[in-house]
């Protein structure tokens, strides 16, 4: 596990990055992560007192990668953009995301839907059921299971699926 400090950024205008909080982890940090590495990768470890799991580190070019701070981090870490923050990571190899039943018995009804999920990356797998699973509402996680089945027959990606989405 590395053990570092670092302080809570903010983008500017960087499209759709723009607002997100975020931490920066240097290129040294991240090669002790997880040596020869340029890709995305999930962590675990504290960031401050709140523990975290499954976070992915974003690359940035030149071998930095930052973490997004969701709101959800932030209110319960007490802090924005500006402030320090302990942090103690290492790579989280194991990290699985569960297929939600729901989704499954959809994809039960349209294996072809099931053969296309099936055939992404588990990266890219990881965010539809994020998607899902995030919804505050049943309504709102059944749109998205609708979204998603659709997306695997028409063989979008999420974020194509996001795009057409806001075309509606």
């Amino acid at each position: 596990m590395v053990q570092f400090n670092a302080m809570i950024l903010q983008f500017g205008e960087q499209g759709e990055k723009t607002g997100w909080r975020y931490i920066e982890v240097p290129a040294d940090i991240a090669q002790q992560l997880k040596p020869g590495n340029k890709k995305s990768f999930r962590v675990k470890g504290m960031l401050d007192n709140y523990a975290i799991s499954g976070c992915a580190l974003l690359p940035m070019g030149e071998g930095k990668f930052i973490i997004p701070l969701k709101t959800e981090i932030r209110k319960s870490i007490h802090k924005e953009a500006g402030a320090m923050l302990a942090v103690k990571l290492e790579e989280h190899k194991d990290f699985k995301v569960e297929m939600p039943a729901d989704l499954q018995d959809c994809f039960d009804f349209d294996p072809e839907a099931l053969v296309q999920f099936n055939s992404l990356p588990m990266s890219h797998r990881n965010y539809f059921i994020k998607w899902i699973t995030d919804a505050k509402t049943s309504e709102t996680r059944a749109k998205r299971i609708i979204n998603t089945v659709n997306a695997m027959l028409r063989k979008w990606s999420y974020n194509v699926m996001i795009r057409e989405m806001k075309k509606e």
